[in-house]
């Protein structure tokens, strides 16, 4: 394919970039663009070219020994929830936009302190991006098969002109606004977009090498393992190789929240904690799922190529040896993503922290106090732009310079090893409050130096010199001094020989200096606020210890340069409004100071912000003692107020129940009045009859044999009614009282439905109403049989009495559903209203129906029967059928 050609892809394929981060911003409220997938998605740029083409480099050279690089992040991922929200969290209230003012702000706005770490960033990025820069002009090359593009003079090296493509797509969507806690949706949507193709492309370039060039994995395998290094290919051959794979894992997992890259896609675009768990498996999947094929890419490779051939490109290489130039287009399309997404979002996350912690607190605060607000708005966005372009350029100058030293592996571990050096002031200054600004500041200091001793100045005098006299003889011929065998320990890979010595001393010093000087008032509040974030952040703009004297128009003054009138305007009502304070207060508290610090964070970062509010108020020193005494009390009276409210809340909830109680227990007795006068009204009507039947019978001694004899059988039947009454309410009070203990047996329940059919078969005939039931199959459980013959005849006798005479039809059926068995009974009667179906097995039913018509019996029945299948650990119920009638259904434990 010829350059040209090559180029104008490359041209249409970043428009296409521009398209979607211009929609993303236009619609950036979507649901489509705020979503837990784009998030997710947006923290691949963890991997760029090294991971897609350098990873292969190392899986053909030294194993499986790539895998350290994405264990580390793997491991860390279930980290997150806990470590990573509070984090977000901190940021978020903060109004933090870089790492730099994350670190600077733990340790009280240390200007100084944001500058070493912005200089850390750029100094371990610069040769990240370089390698970026570095991969596009290796494939550049190898897709053209053509070197003529390369060139002494710069302007005629392609890779000069994609390079500042990508900083013009960074310096359009990266600076849309001077606020950069801002979100940034356009590049982010870019991001999980190229993420998406970079995926798919390596999954299909995978599945080529696997599949079609050779037979499948274990062909590859069978193959590859007759190689003489084999064993050390796939597996941990010493103790020593142990703790380089231990320390390579440590490395990778402080650069998933140290690289810039990352913290600004994990941290500062995030636009809602819960997304944090859909990332925690999803980013480990993505990073096992892009893997899967990278060692069978490279023993493919090794298999097809000799050794002189540059491991890394065999991804390129394999299908363009085969003729397959579409394939090798989106291989390098695939890895165009990688680069693009790496180097934008560095870009943009440290052109920020140069903005903030360099420039602005540098030379430019006095220039913008003069300015009008508009101008200082164009002068941000400026220096922004500006830093983009300068930091392509470094990049470019380090990679036309250097990078054709080392491979992509190389380049990539000597960025991780400077950026860990941000760990120890990072991840301990997150726990332990005694931290301090000296202590981050010396640490990082010893951790950068013995980077460069050990790793950095090798590489610099190697590439001038052409000589390895210093890497094999050490400084002033001292064996012990050997930068990469430092005190003699020689089994570590250099770049892990360098993060060991330069961490465990970095890590020292920062405890015994932390422990020597503390921090002043200013420095101790905040550690206090990021150590026990949980309650600080209730706190909000109080959490600020502050005592002096400031004015509200003098801060009104210098919020105005920065946000303008009508933000000022707008966020100083908020603020009064918020805290129910007048609005033409006069004096400012540390609320307000905290507030308009914050303010101005996002657009000058918290050193500049710092400075600028210190110049309008005059503040008095506070002693350590008084910062813990006011943090302990604010801290205690949230405590307080936290508790106030959940016991107010307590409160509320008991009057509630409380007064649903006494409603329940006033309906109660309303209901056993009811049921008294029920129970009254039934005792009374066959004692009425045998009275009366009685006296007739005194009174009239003639009466005829045949009156006297039916006479005396309305008596009977009388007593019988009262017989049966007065046994249903002793009953339906014991089965209530659990006095009644359960006879349990091992039966078969369908001879328990025949004899329930057996004696009720007589009502049933009387009325000429059909009773149906299947007893081909045997069901045999434990209850006990009294009671539920008790329970069948209930059900039997109500679905007859509501049974038209001769037409009318009962069935009995039995089944079995998820471990109980399932006893109905269905009738072609009336119907039951819908509103009273939940009610018919309520002993108090037919009670709260009075002035209705109601059918013949005491209205117990059927709450009995509930009481018995309850006692049996079942469930019974009532259901309307689709055209007449009504199914009683009960089940108990199969």
């Amino acid at each position: 394919m010829s350059n040209y050609s090559l180029f104008f892809i490359i041209i249409l394929y970043l428009f296409l970039l521009f398209y979607i981060a211009f929609i993303a911003e236009k619609k950036g409220k979507s649901k489509w663009v705020n979503n837990s997938y784009i998030y997710s998605l947006s923290l691949a740029v963890y991997c760029s070219a090294w991971t897609y083409y350098g990873s292969v480099g190392i899986a053909a050279n030294s194993g499986i020994t790539f895998l350290t690089i994405y264990l580390g992040p793997v491991i860390a991922a279930p980290l997150w929830i806990l470590l990573l929200r509070k984090i977000i969290r901190i940021s978020k209230q903060q109004k933090i936009s870089t790492l730099a003012d994350f670190i600077s702000l733990r340790y009280g706005n240390s200007r100084f302190l944001g500058a070493l770490v912005t200089l850390i960033c750029l100094i371990g990025t610069l040769p990240y991006i370089s390698l970026q820069l570095k991969a596009v002009s290796d494939t550049f090359e190898i897709v053209t098969d053509d070197t003529s593009y390369v060139s002494t003079n710069i302007f005629e090296d392609s890779t000069f002109y994609i390079a500042v493509l990508l900083a013009i797509f960074a310096a359009l969507f990266g600076t849309l606004n001077t606020d950069a806690s801002n979100k940034h949706r356009g590049i982010i949507a870019t991001v999980a977009f190229e993420s998406v193709l970079k995926l798919v492309f390596f999954l299909i370039i995978g599945g080529y090498v696997t599949f079609y060039l050779f037979d499948g994995t274990q062909d590859i395998y069978n193959q590859i393992s007759e190689r003489v290094n084999f064993k050390g290919l796939v597996s941990i051959t010493s103790l020593e190789a142990g703790f380089n794979w231990f320390f390579m894992m440590m490395l990778s997992f402080f650069a998933i929240f140290l690289l810039p890259r990352q913290f600004q896609v994990t941290v500062l675009e995030n636009n809602r904690e819960k997304h944090l768990k859909k990332a925690i498996w999803l980013f480990p999947l993505y990073l096992l799922i892009f893997n899967f094929f990278v060692i069978f890419i490279a023993w493919g490779g090794s298999l097809s190529f000799d050794k002189e051939i540059n491991a890394e490109y065999f991804a390129l290489l394999l299908p363009l040896k085969n003729g397959h130039i579409l394939l090798t287009l989106l291989v390098f399309l695939g890895g165009l993503s990688a680069v693009i997404s790496m180097v934008v979002i560095s870009t943009l996350a440290l052109s920020t922290m140069v903005s903030n912690n360099l420039v602005i607190p540098y030379g430019f605060l006095d220039k913008f106090i003069r300015n009008r607000p508009e101008r200082n708005s164009t002068y941000i966005k400026s220096i922004r732009r500006v830093a983009i372009f300068l930091i392509i350029i470094l990049a470019y100058g380090f990679y036309y310079n250097f990078s054709v030293e080392l491979s992509l592996f190389s380049i990539g571990l000597i960025s991780f090893v400077i950026i860990a050096q941000l760990a120890p002031s990072f991840f301990i200054g997150l726990f332990w409050n005694r931290g301090s600004a000296k202590a981050a500041i010396f640490g990082i200091i010893v951790g950068f130096l013995i980077t460069s001793y050990t790793l950095i100045l090798p590489f610099i005098l190697e590439a001038f010199t052409n000589s390895k006299n210093f890497t094999n003889n050490g400084l002033f011929g001292l064996e012990f001094l050997k930068p990469n065998a430092l005190f003699g320990i020689d089994f570590f890979t250099p770049p892990v020989h360098a993060f060991f010595w330069s961490i465990s001393l970095n890590t020292i010093c920062y405890l015994i200096v932390s422990l020597i000087y503390k921090g002043n008032y200013r420095e101790r509040n905040y550690a206090e606020m990021f150590v026990d974030s949980e309650n600080y952040t209730k706190l909000q703009d109080g959490v600020l210890v502050w005592k002096g004297e400031a004015y509200v128009a003098d801060i009104r003054n210098i919020l105005v340069k920065f946000l303008g009138e009508k933000r000022t305007a707008r966020a100083l009502s908020i603020f009064f409004t918020k805290y129910k304070l007048p609005k033409d207060t006069q004096l400012a508290d540390a609320r307000l100071i905290n507030f308009s610090e914050k303010l101005l964070t996002g657009s000058i970062g918290s050193s500049s912000a710092k400075i600028l509010i210190a110049s309008v108020i005059k503040e008095e020193e506070i002693s350590l003692v008084e910062v813990l005494k006011i943090l302990e009390e604010s801290k205690e009276a949230n405590t307080i107020n936290k508790l106030l409210t959940e016991k107010s809340n307590e409160l509320s909830s008991l009057a509630s129940q409380l007064k649903e109680a006494n409603e329940n227990l006033i309906a109660q007795d309303h209901q056993k009045n009811e049921f008294l006068d029920t129970v009254a009204h039934e005792l009374k009507t066959p004692i009425t009859g045998i009275r009366a039947a009685t006296e007739l019978i005194i009174d009239d001694k003639k009466m005829p044999v045949k009156m006297r004899t039916q006479f005396l059988q309305n008596i009977l039947q009388d007593s019988d009614r009262l017989s049966r009454l007065i046994f249903n309410i002793l009953d339906f009070e014991k089965l209530s009282s659990e006095r009644d203990y359960l006879q349990l047996e091992y039966l078969n329940i369908k001879d328990t439905i025949l004899k329930a059919l057996n004696s009720i078969s007589q009502i049933a005939n009387k009325k000429n109403v059909q009773l149906f039931f299947d007893d081909k199959e045997d069901f045999y459980l434990t209850y006990d049989e009294d009671r539920i013959l008790q329970v069948l005849t209930n059900l039997l006798s109500n679905a007859i009495k509501f049974c038209m005479p001769i037409e009318g039809k009962v069935d009995i059926n039995c089944r079995l559903i998820a471990g109980f068995l399932e006893v109905s009974v269905t009738d072609n009667g009336k119907k039951i209203p819908e509103e009273d179906l939940e009610f018919i097995f309520d002993k108090f039913y037919q009670s709260k129906n009075q002035n209705t018509i109601k059918p013949q019996g005491s209205g117990l029945g059927l709450a009995i029967s509930k009481k018995i299948i309850e006692r049996h650990k079942g469930k019974i119920w009532a259901i309307n059928n689709k055209k007449n009638g009504v199914t009683l259904v009960f089940k108990i434990p199969y």
